[in-house]
């Protein structure tokens, strides 16, 4: 047998224990991201945490050692703090935290509606309870200092009440970030909702009601399960509390759309014209324009041109359908003004038809956290006027006393005031004092009209010697585009009997 010493087991038992103990403490959970405390006072809660082990030499199998980590307990108490930190939209400390606020709100509704204030219990510098820094007199809400503690700044914190049920399942609560007035930076709103708790284990959900991000990482919902311990001994990463919120500025990115004239014709090249900016304190990469066109409207091969700090960019373009997507090929740097992208349109016969209502939105990514900003839709509306080029058509024609049953007006047949017609598409129409009647615009295709017979009193449909099929108080018309067709209708005194005498 071949002897060890004791030294060498003494090794391999010390690092078994730092094995145990580096366990134990990847178990209370360490992240990314700011650090939240949490911390009780008052009422004693325990959470107890062990390691065990066992080794065994392989050349001597008959000898085995077994080690225990020691029991290690933590105090728990009536009051919980979460401490959060309050970071730009990067992710970084603001320079100057004047004017920045933090408040603690009831739920007044589903959708993020602000009711009272929570109601916190007041504490003391010392005393029993004693605060916590930075809101040591737990006031709500609380005002943002530029103090720094442990070398972080912009930091809050309020204590949650266990004996006033602050913490039981189901409590719900909107954290609010206000920022100053000035500077542009858009508040913050994210709920809070306790799910679980058993024992000294708090589970947390934190849900953006903003449409922004919660922190740095992109997530909108954020879950964790968090101990209620002391956080001068142990410091816990609160992931479901996650709100160092992000401040950005109110609009990251901004887009105006105009056009070169107020009204066209079928057959006009049109130009529009965007104007983007980047008001936010970073650079916006991979900008992308996304542009719909009304019915009608074509875009103009190789027309388009963008300038970005009076310097041509690159811009790749994509057409599905009515839809004109521009990728442009550069960067905006921070506070960008005069970013412009220009393009040309044509304009066909089908825009008759359409709205002329053009609408573009724009997307960019933010450089500090890859976060996708969005501004849009822009509208800029162009009035089509139909002018000579059109594919709509005309419909004219006469009611009139037929006296002779051959479809035609002849001098000395009268036309019939007030008779009404109707088009297939619901359209009402009543001729004139002549019997005559017209619509312009009408789509192409076979179309019907029919004479309302009972608005001509005492006339009933002549029968027509000529044409079987306008022996019936409709018609049907096939118009071509830009074309005139007509359609009469022949009628006799009913007291004839449909005979002339």
């Amino acid at each position: 047998m071949t002897w060890r010493s004791p030294q060498k087991y003494a090794r391999r038992v010390l690092a078994l224990v730092c094995l145990c103990l580096f366990g134990f403490l990847i178990s209370l959970g360490f992240s990314r991201g700011t650090v939240l405390y949490a911390q009780t006072v008052g009422r004693s809660l325990s959470l107890i945490n062990q390691a065990r082990g066992t080794y065994q030499d392989p050349n001597q199998p008959q000898l085995q050692l077994r080690v225990s980590s020691p029991r290690v307990g933590i105090d728990g108490s009536q009051l919980i703090d979460p401490l959060g930190q309050i970071l730009d939209c990067g992710g970084r400390e603001f320079a100057d935290y004047t004017g920045f606020s933090v408040a603690l709100f009831e739920p007044a509704g589903p959708t993020g509606e602000l009711g009272p204030l929570t109601a916190l219990t007041p504490t003391t510098a010392t005393g029993t309870p004693a605060g916590i820094p930075p809101n040591v007199l737990n006031v709500n809400p609380y005002t943002i200092s530029n103090g720094a503690i442990n070398g972080r700044r912009g930091l809050y914190n309020f204590l949650l009440d266990v004996g006033r049920g602050q913490t039981d399942v189901g409590r719900s609560y909107i954290l609010v970030v206000n920022p100053p007035q000035t500077g542009g930076l858009a508040q913050r709103r994210v709920r809070i909702t306790i799910t679980s708790r058993q024992g000294s284990l708090l589970t947390y959900t934190a849900t953006a009601l903003d449409g922004r991000p919660i922190g740095v990482d992109g997530q909108f919902t954020l879950e964790a399960t968090v101990v209620v311990a002391d956080a001068a001994q142990v410091p816990l990463s609160l992931i479901a509390l996650q709100i160092n919120a992000t401040v950005c500025e109110s609009q990251e990115v901004q887009i105006v759309k105009t056009g070169d004239r107020a009204a066209a014709e079928p057959g006009d090249v049109a130009t529009y014209r965007l104007t983007f900016r980047n008001p936010a304190a970073t650079t916006l990469v991979n900008p992308i324009i996304t542009d719909t066109l009304p019915a009608g409207f074509q875009y103009v091969p190789d027309s388009v041109r963008v300038r970005i700090a009076d310097r041509a960019i690159p811009v790749a373009v994509t057409t599905n359908g009515n839809q004109v997507t521009f990728t442009i090929q550069g960067q905006l740097p921070p506070n960008t003004q005069g970013a412009i992208l220009a393009y040309a349109v044509r304009i066909t016969p089908d825009a008759v038809r359409g709205s002329g209502r053009n609408s573009a939105a724009i997307a960019a990514t933010r450089l500090d956290n890859n976060f996708t900003v969005r501004d849009g839709p822009s509208v800029f509306t162009i009035r089509v006027r139909p002018g000579i080029v059109t594919d709509c058509a005309t419909l004219l024609g006469r009611v009139f006393v037929d006296k002779n049953f051959d479809g035609e007006q002849q001098p000395g047949e009268p036309g019939v005031s007030n008779a009404v017609l109707y088009m297939d598409d619901g359209n009402r129409i009543v001729t004139d004092g002549n019997g005559l009647y017209s619509v312009i615009n009408v789509l192409p295709g076979p179309r019907t009209i029919a004479l309302d017979l009972t608005s001509v009193a005492g006339y009933t449909l002549a029968p027509n010697l000529n044409f079987i099929e306008r022996n019936s108080p409709s018609r049907v018309v096939r118009l071509s585009p830009g074309v005139t067709a007509r359609a009469n209708f022949g009628v006799t005194p009913a007291l004839q009997g449909g005979q002339s005498r």
